[in-house]
């Protein structure tokens, strides 16, 4: 599966590139929400993990970018700190598909982005 991550903090994003690649996925690190944006059509994934709050624009506006851009459904899971409950009520509202509270397992990251993995064909 191909992962597009838009996170600004560099220890985030080297365990978030561990394990999804760990996991077989082709993973673009973006480390703002403006070159998160920019990559899109370029990438063309199949996920999206944006944290909220980064540099130039926030998660909130790539999520709205990502549903504009793939209306058919590109899931997008949020990333966020304690204590932002509005602004994850507000990116559900936009059409982000799950929420992960930061700090999280990388055990538990496995397992909900295998819940976005399109099932084998037999």
């Amino acid at each position: 599966m191909k992962i597009l991550v838009a996170e600004d903090d560099q220890l985030m994003i080297k365990m978030l590139e561990f394990r999804l690649k760990k996991d077989g996925h082709d993973v673009v690190i973006t480390n703002d929400g403006r070159a998160a944006v920019q990559k899109l059509d370029e990438f063309q994934p199949d996920l999206v993990i944006t944290d909220i709050m980064m540099p130039y624009l926030s998660g909130l506006e790539v999520v709205s970018a990502v549903k504009t851009r793939f209306p058919t459904g590109t899931p997008v899971i949020i990333l966020s700190g304690m204590g932002q409950e509005n602004v994850v009520l507000e990116a559900f509202q936009l059409g982000a598909d799950d929420y992960m509270t930061k700090p999280f397992s990388p055990n538990e990251l496995s397992v909900r982005v295998r819940r976005f993995e399109a099932p084998l064909v037999k």
